[in-house]
């Protein structure tokens, strides 16, 4: 079963390749073609995928709270996103007269684009990737450093103090927490030899890098979730967005579907920092195996890996979910100090504690 999802997406790729290519005799306009379905694809899967962790969220939410959450519209409440995305649909999006108007706008365009783009390395499945290219982890590093020049763009053109503050915490917290994202994806590009994420995933044929890797790749794995949450601006980490203090944050001018913009990027790198810790740190769409027991490799085989990249995906998602109903949001020197403090130390001494296991080749 898990054979036959590969090739048809495989095959799916290749067909939809030859014929573009067959009906559009410019080679460029083929290549801009595709990308140009790829993108849309990519939205037509994103725009639900947001959906769902949205009405996730409050349930969770609720779960961690000891109550219902969303329950009143559509079965179990599951059309309560919908209806809160068309009511953002029809509301007005105001611009403030003081503000910087072009950047105002363009601002929300950029969170989500880059967003987007960093999705593109990211195997879903075997073969079943947008983009394979040779240097996926960095790539996926830079791009999701670009997202806070758009918080700082949009905090600045808004001409509002509490906008402004925000958007400099951001800039601030991102700059900070990159080192420890860094550093923990480095401990498996070091372990593996290669910034491809199929080779990463390749490599954990025979067992995940959090069993194999020991001790030392799990702390990159704790330091991984930590770091990365602190980067999307998630609570406790959400000092850009705090309402006691800074109403919304950079976003505080913002209404309608520029809102909802800001909205859909934080679901998209939601999902895009748990698919990446899923791919180096839990094999991905790889199927979880047990030495020779072949009865069970077996079935664990028969699952398609997209399930299982969407399982250990959803698993982190519930994990850093949970984070923001259970600690309550840090004061600004205690999320500064546990980043150069604490964090960063701790990722160089286990680097360098992974490169001793990798030259000796002390992993299993």
């Amino acid at each position: 079963m898990s054979l036959f999802l590969e090739i048809s997406f495989s095959a799916m790729a290749n067909g939809l390749h030859n014929w573009l290519a067959g009906s559009i005799s410019n080679a460029t306009l083929v290549s801009v073609t595709e990308m140009a379905i790829a993108g849309v694809s990519l939205l037509l899967f994103l725009v639900p995928l947001c959906f769902f962790l949205g009405y996730m969220e409050r349930k969770v939410a609720a779960f961690m709270q000891i109550r219902l959450g969303p329950n009143r519209v559509g079965p179990k409440g599951t059309l309560q996103i919908v209806a809160d995305t068309v009511k953002l649909l029809f509301k007005e999006g105001l611009t403030p007269n003081a503000s910087d108007k072009f950047l105002f706008n363009l601002a929300p365009i950029i969170v989500v684009v880059t967003s987007m783009l960093a999705m593109a390395p990211i195997a879903f499945a075997k073969n079943f990737q947008i983009w394979d290219i040779n240097i996926g982890v960095l790539y996926v590093s830079a791009i999701s450093s670009l997202a806070v020049i758009g918080i700082l763009m949009a905090g600045w053109s808004s001409y509002n103090k509490y906008s402004l503050l925000g958007a400099m915490r951001s800039g601030a917290q991102i700059v900070s927490y990159e080192l420890s994202v860094g550093l923990s994806l480095i401990s498996i590009v070091i372990l593996t030899g290669s910034l491809r994420m199929s080779d990463i995933v390749a490599s954990q044929a025979d067992g995940w890098w959090i069993i194999k890797g020991h001790i030392p790749v799990i702390i990159s794995f704790v330091i991984f979730l930590i770091a990365s949450t602190a980067e999307i601006n998630r609570a406790p980490f959400d000092l850009a967005e705090a309402e006691q203090e800074l109403t919304a944050g950079f976003h505080t001018e913002y209404s309608g579907m520029k809102f909802a913009m800001f909205l859909l990027a934080e679901y998209i790198n939601l999902f895009i920092v748990s698919a990446i810790a899923a791919t180096l740190f839990l094999g991905g769409w790889m199927p979880f195996h047990l030495g020779n027991w072949s009865f069970f490799n077996n079935v664990m085989d028969y699952i398609p890996g997209s399930l299982w990249f969407m399982g250990k995906t959803f698993l982190i998602i519930f994990i850093i979910m949970q984070f923001r109903w259970t600690f309550p949001r840090l004061r600004v020197d205690q999320l500064l100090t546990l980043e150069w403090k604490y964090l960063l130390p701790i990722s160089m001494v286990n680097v360098i504690i992974v490169t001793m296991m990798a030259i000796f080749g002390w992993h299993l």
